[in-house]
């Protein structure tokens, strides 16, 4: 029995659930205190804090209570009345469900007991929690948000992109990025082949001029028009055309609400930015200007805003301890081995969070091709046989090397003094 457990008289586990949620609750001693079901309401949560005061009789403070969410009304609940609230990896509680039933017998009565009995004696591997600032809130729910609508409008793109493949080959021609504003502009002006070659030069000029596009010359988009148009059967080109109608329609409305939202996320970083500079007097008496977290962040080689507000937002612990372990773990950079005997296996990660991984495979992408010696360093990689997503990481990884000393000496990027190692290394 852990000699720690002096620091709480009570140890509960909530096996949670979209109605109900079941409760176990031990004493210090190791007997079970009390096991029950409460509803998930505002009343039943209200129910689930009083039952645990008074089966413990103990203060908030004193009575630990294990969960297998980090977030959420049920664990905002326990933090706003004093409670010690701990997360446990389900993962986890799947092996302490191990120790007891060997067979795999599995309930969410069984489940609330062995994660109450494992928080009683293997507390070391529970994370405890903090109340989340507010602020922090809001910027990981604007920051996954700009990620939902990013791969909703990829996912409308490529279905557009096969629509025009069908009737409309001029258009994939005239431009890349068909989400662009201007160019489900341009789809609405002409929807079809027939239309597009009767436009104008005067036309398209003034459209480029209202649109800003400078892409091509009104000159050689005609010439691209007035290509000759695929063959299709009767009544092909008239339902493609009810098709990407739809499609543009749903486009110009995430274009709009992800200019809405980045500027929303972009508000927060600031507002986090203003919070954590030090005071004017400070700043003014020290011989030198303190950086803050974010400034040092944005001077990262390809850091951008998404990047910024990921870490943020994903792992603030991480980033305001300079923790590099956790931020390699948190976003799945870090390898898993395994080892037994003679064999050695080294594979992905995958157990991580989905949302700072995202951004990690991002930043590590457009470092290896705007930055000369990380475009070196993947092609070196490669050459070596890494796969692409492989070589990323490894990339990642030392970006976040980097990262972690900048934040620890309080300095912004030199690329002179932060060269990468040799991909031989």
């Amino acid at each position: 029995m852990p000699t720690e457990t002096s620091e709480f008289q009570g140890f509960a586990f909530i096996d949670w659930a979209s109605k109900k949620h079941q409760l176990c609750l031990f004493a210090a001693d190791g007997r079970i205190r009390g096991e029950r079901t409460f509803e998930h309401s505002g009343a039943g949560l209200a129910e689930l804090c009083q039952w645990l005061r008074d089966k413990s009789g103990a203060a908030p403070a004193r009575i630990a209570v294990g969960l297998e969410v980090s977030d959420g009304p049920v664990v905002e609940t326990l933090l706003e009345q004093g409670f010690a609230a701990f997360h446990l990896n389900p993962k986890q509680l799947d092996r302490f469900r191990d120790r007891y039933s060997p067979a795999g017998a599995k309930d969410d009565r069984r489940d609330a007991r062995v994660g109450a009995h494992a928080l009683l004696t293997d507390r070391a591997a529970f994370r405890r929690l903090a109340p989340p600032d507010p602020l922090t809130i809001q910027l990981r729910a604007a920051s996954r948000l700009v990620q939902q609508l990013t791969a909703e409008r990829n996912a409308l793109t490529n279905r557009l992109r096969d629509q025009l493949w069908r009737y409309y080959k001029q258009a994939l021609d005239l431009c890349d990025e068909l989400a662009a504003d201007w160019f489900l502009a341009f789809w609405l002006l002409a929807p079809t082949p027939a239309e597009a070659a009767k436009l104008r030069v005067g036309t398209l000029a003034r459209f480029f001029k209202r649109h800003g596009v400078r892409r091509c010359t009104p000159e050689e988009a005609q010439a691209i028009l007035r290509r000759p148009a695929l063959t299709v059967a009767p009544g092909t080109a008239e339902a493609a055309v009810d098709s990407c109608r739809s499609l543009v329609t749903r486009l110009q409305l995430l274009n709009r609400e992800l200019k809405r939202v980045r500027r929303q996320r972009d508000a927060f970083v600031a507002q986090l930015a203003k919070a954590a500079a030090p005071p004017a007097a400070a700043q003014a008496a020290a011989a030198e200007p303190t950086l803050d977290d974010v400034t040092i962040i944005d001077s990262a080689p390809a850091a951008g805003d998404g990047l910024l507000a990921a870490l943020l937002a994903e792992a603030p612990e991480a980033v305001a301890r300079h923790d590099r372990h956790a931020l390699r773990t948190l976003s799945g950079v870090a390898p898993v081995t395994r080892q037994s005997g003679k064999l050695t296996l080294v594979h992905r990660r995958l157990a991580c969070n989905p949302h700072l991984r995202l951004a990690v495979f991002h930043w590590a992408r457009v470092a290896a091709q705007i930055d000369d010696r990380w475009r070196q360093r993947y092609a070196a990689l490669r050459a070596r046989g890494k796969s692409h997503g492989c070589a990323l990481r490894i990339i990642a990884d030392a970006l976040f090397r980097i990262l972690c000393a900048m934040l620890k000496n309080r300095t912004l990027y030199d690329p002179a003094r932060f060269a990468p190692k040799s991909a031989t290394a």
